[in-house]
């Protein structure tokens, strides 16, 4: 006899943002979202920085809804519609096989979604890695659908497949057509690195110009440098990181860091019309990275930049306050003295005057809106209570 169908049931998980240090920047599959090259991140700690998503299915749904922040949002994106249908399929493959425990979830109910970030959308983080990687644990976790999800993640945008794992993760190109092999692969856990320390400074500036999914395609049809990176300088890189990575070696791994960042944006400005993601102040932080490191004669910090202005720091826990005070007395906050610094705690250390004096040129008032502090943390979570889902008993948001 068949398994009693459950009316209604609710799911909520979250999921965290990541940080590239080897670039994805180009696809080969614009449908597929395959990549043409492999790329490596670290993943941010969701105490910081999350996404938190409802999904729930009912026998009583109308319609297919979601809410994104509070706002109702169009369901019918392509890509939203891509990872539905993905995790549907899955959960029907599975249900194929052997009989199940839990009475199963009719795959014809309707569903509505909620989704929540814990920073501003417009901080220029990469919500849609975290949102893509949400939605995808929270809709396998409603249909029963385990085991490898960051294949469907890459459906919904390419960096999120990378939000699938903790602490430092690989997203291996692949060479199949049908991207089978396209997916992601945990490199070392967040605990191997436990002094590892991010900063991001998000700066004042308004929405970016050129969108990563047209930068990105104008890239591969313009860019000799861009098939150059793909095809000879990536590969031995991402070797190069994960050796880094493994050895716990700072100096290698903030070096290529900043290497790789400084070549995908060169990529942009070799994009035929160029691209611009960076601007004054980036450059500003570049060269203040770059004064600190060398007053102290080794690799004390390493700064990142995705498809935007701001600038994402790697460093040592033991160099966080000194790096945190430097940036503050180069970029003095305008008004929010008090909520400068955000996220873990930073110790107030006082400075040497030669450090002063060698890394700090001419301030610019106002021009950091703040900094968050994290660190490395682990990948997507259920959330086991109940007080904590998004969406009510009716299916429509809480608040």
């Amino acid at each position: 006899a068949m398994a009693e169908e459950r009316a209604f049931a609710m799911v909520t998980c979250t999921a965290p943002v990541n940080i590239a240090v080897i670039k994805y920047w180009g696809k080969r599959d614009n449908d597929l979202i395959l990549p043409i090259n492999s790329s490596l991140s670290v993943t941010l700690h969701q105490d910081q920085l999350k996404t938190t998503t409802t999904a729930a299915a009912s026998r009583d749904f109308a319609e297919d809804r979601l809410w994104l922040n509070g706002e109702e949002a169009d369901v019918g994106q392509p890509r939203l519609q891509a990872c539905l249908r993905e995790v549907r399929r899955l959960a029907r493959k599975r249900r194929g096989g052997s009989a199940e425990d839990a009475a199963p979830l009719n795959l014809s109910y309707k569903i509505h979604i909620a989704t929540e970030n814990n920073f501003p959308t417009a901080a220029g983080l990469a919500s849609s890695a975290a949102g893509y990687a949400c939605l995808v644990s929270a809709l396998a976790r409603l249909y029963g659908v385990e085991g490898e999800l960051s294949e469907v993640a890459r459906r919904g945008s390419g960096s999120a497949c990378r939000s699938m794992l903790g602490g430092f993760v690989q997203w291996q190109r692949g060479e199949r057509p049908d991207g089978r092999d396209s997916r992601a692969q945990q490199v070392a856990p967040e605990t191997h690195w436990p002094e590892l320390r991010v900063l991001v400074l998000v700066v004042s500036g308004e929405k970016k110009q050129v969108g990563s999914t047209v930068g990105m395609q104008t890239s591969v049809d313009t860019s000799p440098l861009l098939k150059h990176r793909a095809e000879v300088v990536v590969p031995e890189r991402l070797a190069l990181m994960m050796r880094h990575i493994h050895e716990r070696d700072f100096e290698g791994f903030g070096q290529l860091t900043m290497k790789d960042s400084n070549q995908f944006h060169a990529t942009c400005l070799d994009t035929f019309p160029p691209i611009f993601y960076l601007n004054d102040l980036s450059r500003q932080i570049i060269a203040l990275a770059h004064r600190f490191n060398a007053h102290h004669g080794c690799t004390k910090v390493a700064y990142t930049f995705d498809a935007g202005p701001n600038a994402v720091i790697f460093t040592l826990a033991d160099t966080v306050a000194e790096f945190v005070e430097v940036v503050r007395r180069s970029f003095p906050p305008a008004t929010n003295g008090d909520q400068f610094v955000r996220g873990l705690p930073v110790d107030s250390p006082s400075l040497p005057e030669e450090l002063l004096a060698a890394v700090v040129t001419e301030p610019v008032p106002g021009a950091v809106r703040y900094i968050l502090h994290t660190k490395p943390g682990p990948g997507p979570q259920l959330l086991d209570d109940p007080s904590q889902h998004l969406l009510g008993a009716d299916g429509l948001p809480r608040r």
